[in-house]
């Protein structure tokens, strides 16, 4: 049941958090209740197209970490099926726009960055349990901006 409705309302969610952004000109919806997002400004790895995905972020040594949880569903969220196709991105956060390099934790990270993870956000544990798929834990890393890429 839960996982139905987490199913459902998370586009809506993400539809409006988005809109928020958008609207505000990214002066809004950085934070709610304690936790951070950011912006994921990937391309559509069919589409071509940029597409805008707010997610929830830990920053972790000069890093951002964020789960591919798609809220435990047993798919991956097609943010990261883009990512997988274009790892160098760009993010937003509160504190502007930055180049990025998304890669997937090794498995000697990923124990280790799962616990500070699970620190800042512990729902990310029953995600885990609750699902068939091995979910991503993605590594924003800042990278430099290549001279042919798109400022915006």
């Amino acid at each position: 049941m839960l996982r139905t409705l987490a199913r459902l309302c998370l586009p809506l969610i993400t539809g409006i958090h988005r809109f928020i952004f958008e609207k505000s000109g990214h002066r809004m919806g950085w934070g709610a209740a304690g936790f951070q997002f950011l912006v994921l400004e990937n391309i559509g790895r069919k589409s071509g197209l940029v597409r805008q995905t707010p997610l929830l972020f830990v920053p972790h040594q000069g890093t951002w970490l964020v789960a591919a949880s798609n809220a435990g569903q047993d798919k991956d969220p097609v943010w990261w099926l883009n990512l997988c196709a274009h790892p160098d991105i760009f993010i937003r956060t509160k504190q502007g726009r930055t180049a990025v390099h998304a890669r997937r934790a090794t498995l000697p990270e990923e124990e280790k960055l799962w616990a500070v993870m699970i620190e800042v956000m512990p729902w990310f544990q029953n995600y885990r349990a609750g699902t068939s798929r091995t979910i991503p834990l993605v590594i924003l890393e800042p990278r430099e901006v290549l001279t042919d890429e798109v400022k915006s």
